[in-house]
């Protein structure tokens, strides 16, 4: 449908772009055409012409009667763009004209939109709560109770959110959000102790919705709210069903956490036994099931098995995030048994991580395994490309740069040293590791050349 719009659209396009304003009634005609292909464009999600069409209308007629709509058709543009600061200004653009353009409430609620996407949950929360409040109710409620039910979740605030969602789900049972709704409010009302509550909301998912998508979604938060409300046996099936029959869904790997840590407080280490075989012979294996098959065997504490498991990991599945993962996972375990010949190799392994902070961490371990080995030079290189990674964890990044001191100073290259140190000291959200950066500061110093100036 949106292709068979396409067309007339650009003709639309380039007609508004070859037309001249010779007169007020072809400056009329033209404003007809921008505004209609600025709408068009909005309805078959051609955003960019859209929203160059809107901004040139209010541009150009500043006086035509449509800027407020216009105005409001823009700031769901730039939303949908992702531009939520510039939509927000135009919603509130809307907000102050008189009498408010568009449906009740409708500029309100896009308000909230665009403050949720911009993080500022309060003034999110305050702008939902308006529309809910309207009277007469507005078109725009269940879509308002839907976004206070994310934002009380951001908030932390899990009870509100259950009473969002539940008055959402009772009320507008047949809204597009509803079912959305119905697993955020039995994802609440686990993480609220009262997974009971949960459990025949789930149990109806797929009869109250037959077909829809978030199906899988509410088979695994069953199992979830099965084993939180004491029937783990029949959670922990449940789970390893799920994993089974959505080997590649985004929950699967949960899924199988989830059941491996059930059977390990039930001293069912057989049943795990038996999910890491079934894992390793899975056909065509994913790097999931290879990946949880390596935590299954940590778990039993069978090392072979789990180098097994990861090293087809790395040779089928090289270029994978949880490829990177298991390498890093690995690096640790024996950088901690001082094998640090194999910690320096697994990190370099991990550090092709398509992630950035799993990088880091790697080229962390890297460094710190070099110095061991007595290969300054290598650990410095390594030290240097943790600390400049992007989405490495401050206390990480400290670590690589006090790592650095001592590569440095191990090469007796005194004055950096020192700056690194000093970086160190004054900036670790470590205390300890601050204070030792002032101690290996204070011991090079003698090394260290005069700066004072000659008198």
């Amino acid at each position: 449908m949106a292709c068979f719009h396409a067309i007339p659209i650009v003709i639309l396009a380039g007609l508004v772009a070859v037309v001249a304003p010779v007169s007020p009634a072809h400056a009329l005609d033209e404003a007809d055409r921008v505004y209609l292909v600025g709408e068009k464009a909005f309805e078959d999600r051609l955003y960019p012409l859209s929203r160059r069409m809107l901004e040139r209308f209010l541009e150009k007629f500043p006086s035509d009667p449509r800027v407020g709509d216009a105005t409001l058709l823009l700031g769901r543009t730039r939303l949908a763009q992702g531009a939520a600061e510039p939509a927000l200004e135009a919603f509130k653009k809307v907000l102050a004209m008189t009498p408010v353009p568009g449906k009740p409430q409708e500029a309100r609620f896009w308000e909230g939109e665009a403050l949720y996407r911009l993080k500022r949950y309060t003034d999110a929360r305050a702008a939902y709560a308006r529309v809910i409040a309207a009277e007469p109710p507005s078109p725009w409620l269940p879509d308002a109770l839907y976004g206070l039910g994310w934002t009380d979740l951001e908030l932390k605030r899990r009870d509100a959110a259950v009473s969002d969602f539940r008055r959402l789900v009772k009320e507008f049972p047949d809204h597009p959000t509803a079912p959305s709704a119905s697993i955020q409010l039995a994802r609440a009302l686990i993480d609220t102790k009262h997974p009971d509550e949960a459990v025949p909301l789930l149990e109806g998912f797929t009869k109250t919705y037959p077909d829809n998508r978030l199906a899988p979604e509410a088979a695994y938060y069953l199992a979830r709210a099965k084993i939180a409300a004491g029937n783990t046996e029949e959670g922990v099936a449940a789970l390893r069903a799920f994993a089974r029959t959505y080997p590649n869904h985004e929950l699967a790997s949960a899924a199988r956490r989830t059941s491996l840590e059930s059977q390990l407080k039930s001293g069912k280490k057989k049943d795990v036994a038996e999910e890491y075989t079934a894992l390793m012979d899975q056909k065509p294996a994913t790097p999931e099931a290879l990946y949880d098959a390596g935590v299954m065997a940590a778990s039993l504490d069978r090392p072979k098995d789990m180098e097994a498991a990861w090293n087809r990991l790395r040779k089928e599945f090289p270029d994978h995030a949880l490829t990177g993962r298991a390498s890093l996972e690995q690096a640790q375990k024996v950088f901690a048994k001082n094998n640090f010949k194999d910690a320096a190799a697994l990190g370099r392994a991990a550090a092709k991580s398509p992630e950035h902070a799993v990088r880091g961490e790697a080229m962390l371990i890297v460094g710190e395994s070099e110095l061991k080995l007595r290969r300054p030079a290598e650990a410095l290189t390594a030290f240097q490309a943790a600390a400049d990674a992007p989405g490495l964890e401050p206390a990480l990044k400290y670590r690589a740069l006090a790592g650095s001191g001592l590569a440095c100073e191990e090469q007796k290259q005194w004055t950096q040293a020192a700056k690194f140190y000093d970086e160190v000291a004054a900036s670790s959200p470590d205390k300890t590791l601050a204070g030792w950066a002032k101690t290996r500061r204070a011991a090079i110093a003698p090394n260290l050349k005069p700066t004072g100036k000659k008198s």
